[in-house]
């Protein structure tokens, strides 16, 4: 996590906190060590964000600070409270938990009629619910995507055959039972989609597709019908 996003971070949970929050705490919640939270709480404070508090006692942000607001309509509110919700009908844990925590974050920040008609529940996602893949780790092929990195599968087709493919990942479909990983085969040359419960193996690769990525959706887009891996 970049240091500006943690800072982030680490206002919002002060902020939402209801009792005063130890180093140790928001390390473990933001998987740095005690010794960065240290040091950011002294970059906050000397930015004049009034946290107050110390080592072995924790720290509180005092009353009184605020983000800028966020202006969203009810119907805008509505609409990001169901997206969020659809989340949970993914087996994408990370988004899942990434989910619960942008609600926390909006909630902390709109006004309070807003804030009551995030809180109220009356929107729901029903539905089967996709678990998460057994030998797949979503979340890499997110970052893979994002930072345009090779991945290498062990995948086995529909009739149980098994090949190591090498893929240039662009793009994740979630369906209800299972999510598609589609990107570039370099043992097919060609555009092709990976179920996520048939691959068997999957890790990051050396290589790098850095600059190729959008080149690769316009042209997966323009099918829009690629064949069986």
């Amino acid at each position: 996590m970049r240091k500006a996003s943690r800072l982030f971070e680490i206002i919002q949970i002060l902020r939402l906190s209801k009792k005063p929050m130890t180093a140790q705490a928001m390390a473990d919640r933001l998987e740095v060590t005690v010794r960065s939270i240290y040091r950011d709480i002294a970059a906050l404070q000397a930015m004049r964000v009034p946290i107050e508090g110390g080592r072995g006692i924790g720290y509180i942000m005092r009353p009184g600070f605020d983000l800028p607001p966020l202006m969203f309509s009810i119907e805008e509110t509505e609409a990001i409270v169901l997206s969020l919700a659809l989340l949970e009908r993914t087996g994408d844990e990370e988004l899942k938990q990434a989910a619960r925590r942008v609600n926390q974050k909006i909630a902390g920040a709109v006004p309070a009629p807003l804030r009551q008609t995030m809180e109220n529940k009356a929107l729901y996602a029903w539905g089967t619910v996709a678990p998460p893949p057994a030998s797949f780790d979503l979340g890499l092929a997110r970052r893979a995507i994002r930072d345009e990195q090779k991945l290498v599968l062990d995948y086995r087709d529909e009739l149980g055959r098994a090949t190591e493919r090498v893929i240039r990942p662009i793009a994740l479909i979630y369906y209800s039972h299972y999510a598609n990983l589609v990107g570039w085969c370099e043992l097919r040359q060609a555009i092709r989609n990976f179920r996520s419960d048939r691959i068997a193996h999957c890790e990051a690769g050396d290589a790098f597709f850095r600059g190729d990525g959008n080149r690769l959706r316009a042209d997966w887009m323009s099918g829009w019908a690629n064949p069986p891996a």
